[in-house]
């Protein structure tokens, strides 16, 4: 049975979005990111893992770029969630490709 979520969970989740929406476009570097919008966070019940979501267009080899990117830069991002939210336990980042939109206005592809 799935729960809703918590006001608590809701606000953080909510931090962190803005956070990281911050963080991309004022204290990572890399030229791989650029245009890489925060779409959403969910956090699992517990906290401790916040799947992050976000949006991007480009070709397959500029899709895989930036997920690798985003990988790479998973450490310094937490550390820096965890310096501005002080928080004690930072949840474990995961990135995942926002495709709602595309879907919405292209239709999903049929198999």
């Amino acid at each position: 049975m799935k729960h809703a979520p918590t006001r608590r969970s809701t606000r953080l989740a909510d931090q962190i979005t803005r956070e990281m929406a911050m963080a991309l476009s004022q204290d990572v570097f890399d030229p791989r990111l650029e245009l890489v919008t925060i779409s959403g966070v969910a956090l699992n019940a517990d906290l401790t893992v916040a799947k992050i979501f976000y949006t991007l267009s480009g070709d397959e080899a500029r899709l895989a770029e930036v997920a690798k990117a985003l990988e790479q830069a998973k450490g310094f991002l937490r550390t820096l969630l965890g310096q501005r939210l002080r928080m004690k336990f930072v949840p474990e980042l995961r990135f995942f490709r926002d495709t709602y939109l595309e879907d919405m206005v292209y239709g999903h592809p049929q198999d």
